[in-house]
């Protein structure tokens, strides 16, 4: 199971749930139409601090407890009160079921934080309640110099190193360097803001399958990191493609039996 470093401040800080307010209304029907999803009910869950311990690299971790859950092929992953409310559009393979995902994001304002979920029987959501200000507009980290000399470097390394002989499941994590600039953020010496530039698609795949993919927005933290299980079907390598705004493209072959 994943885990994430969450700042826990207080009990509220395990039971959060999506609050009764903000602009989830006025925002549904632009992401899901007409259909008013159901309670996940455990079906699939999102787990998110209470208080974030910093609002430009925030852990949410979507997950199913059970191999009985049943199989989700897409899900939607939206920050109500975010500039761009949706925050990435998700691909599971069947390998990744049951799911346990981890990705970082930027929360601008307090807001409920919620993962819509399709499956057979229509869509289904659930979410928590975030405590979190200033992330689309946080400074980078990096110069813009230093950013653009390191984009698109590519890192992997697995938690497991062999495969679990019963379940055959792995854990593993990928990191994309990449300022993933949101168009909200000043340049620290000109003061000027920089424009929008960030990876707005990420495939992962083991042999000819692909695992997972995310269609990514602004709110996909700076060097996005995503953690995850999966099944391994056998192939040596996982291969990581990654694409930005800009028309760039990366791609990066991975042994899983070393880090790279």
């Amino acid at each position: 199971m994943l885990s994430a470093s969450f700042a826990v401040a207080d009990t509220d800080a395990i039971r959060n749930p999506l609050q009764p307010k903000g602009s989830w209304t006025e925002l549904r029907g632009d992401i899901v139409g007409d259909t008013l999803p159901k309670p996940a009910n455990g079906i699939i869950e999102l787990d998110a601090p209470y208080r974030a311990h910093d609002a430009a690299t925030v852990p949410i971790v979507i997950r199913q407890s059970s191999p009985n859950s049943p199989t989700i092929g897409k899900a939607l992953l939206v920050i109500d009160e975010n500039p761009a409310p949706v925050a990435a559009e998700l691909t599971f393979s069947g390998s990744m079921h049951p799911i346990d995902m981890e990705i970082r994001v930027r929360v601008n304002q307090y807001s409920n934080v919620r993962v819509v979920a399709d499956t057979a029987d229509g869509p289904v959501m659930a979410g928590r309640f975030v405590k979190a200000s200033g992330g689309c507009s946080a400074p980078a980290t990096k110069s813009p110099e230093l950013a653009m000399s390191q984009m698109g470097q590519i890192r992997a390394k697995h938690f497991t190193p062999a495969v679990e002989k019963s379940t055959n499941r792995r854990e593993a994590q990928i990191m994309i360097r990449h300022p993933n600039y949101s168009g909200l953020q000043r340049d620290q010496v000109t003061q000027l803001f920089i424009s929008a530039h960030f990876v707005n698609f990420i495939e992962v795949r083991q042999g000819d399958e692909t695992l997972f993919t995310v269609e990514g927005g602004i709110s996909l933290s700076e060097n996005p990191v995503i953690r995850f299980q999966y099944t391994d079907n056998g192939t040596d390598d996982l291969v990581i493609r990654a694409e930005d705004t800009e028309g760039n493209e990366w791609e990066k072959t991975v042994p899983k039996d070393r880090q790279s």
